[in-house]
């Protein structure tokens, strides 16, 4: 006879691989039916700390921030026109990296605002801020960082905002600067194996 925890384990990841397939077709469903955005728009979304976020300190674990991040970034596309221009062309989003800065906790069943925007952008890069509020209570927030990659290598932002109607906004914040000197201190002085 097998232990219940030992089923129980090993069952925890398909019902976390459901409940994000789940999301990920609510994300998009919810995309289509939303207004036009243009970059540099905030979308909100509030949404609540399901049972299968939680870690094994009773607070959302720091790995699920970045999962719902990245089903904001797929909504911010499809209503910037990104998603469709994409398939289009044959192009991939690709992640370059990302910082998250945590101050308060997420408990069970708690419910919170997720913002996120596109702020800057540079040759390649798109600069993108998330903030996760309770109320006016800051919780976590940081930056993300995308670029699109086609058959050839990375596409020029000056190649895909005019076809999407829009000119790339390239003066970048502070903390943004700020992160790409650490990355390029950190990556400079990565050992190599």
């Amino acid at each position: 006879m097998v232990p219940i925890g030992t089923i129980l384990f090993r069952s925890e990841p398909i019902l976390t691989g459901m409940n994000l397939y789940l999301r990920l077709l609510w994300a998009l469903f919810r995309a289509h039916r939303q207004p036009s955005i243009r970059p540099g728009d905030t979308i909100e979304r509030t949404l609540r700390v399901l049972p299968n976020d939680i870690d094994v300190n009773g607070h959302m674990n720091n790995g699920r921030y970045m999962t719902v991040v990245d089903l904001m970034l797929i909504e911010y596309f499809i209503r910037m026109g990104f998603f469709a221009l994409a398939l289009k062309h044959g192009w991939r989003p690709m992640s370059g990296g990302a910082f998250i800065t945590y101050r308060r906790g997420l408990k069970p069943f708690q419910t919170y605002t997720l913002r996120f925007c596109v702020e800057a952008s540079d040759e390649t890069w798109n600069y993108m801020r998330f903030e996760f509020m309770d109320g006016e209570r800051l919780c976590a927030a940081g930056y993300f960082k995308g670029a699109v990659v086609g058959k050839q290598g990375f596409v020029p932002n000056a190649k895909t905002y005019p076809l999407l109607g829009f000119t790339p906004q390239t003066a970048q914040p502070e903390a943004v600067r700020a992160w790409l000197m650490a990355e390029g201190s950190l990556m400079g002085s990565a050992r190599l194996a």
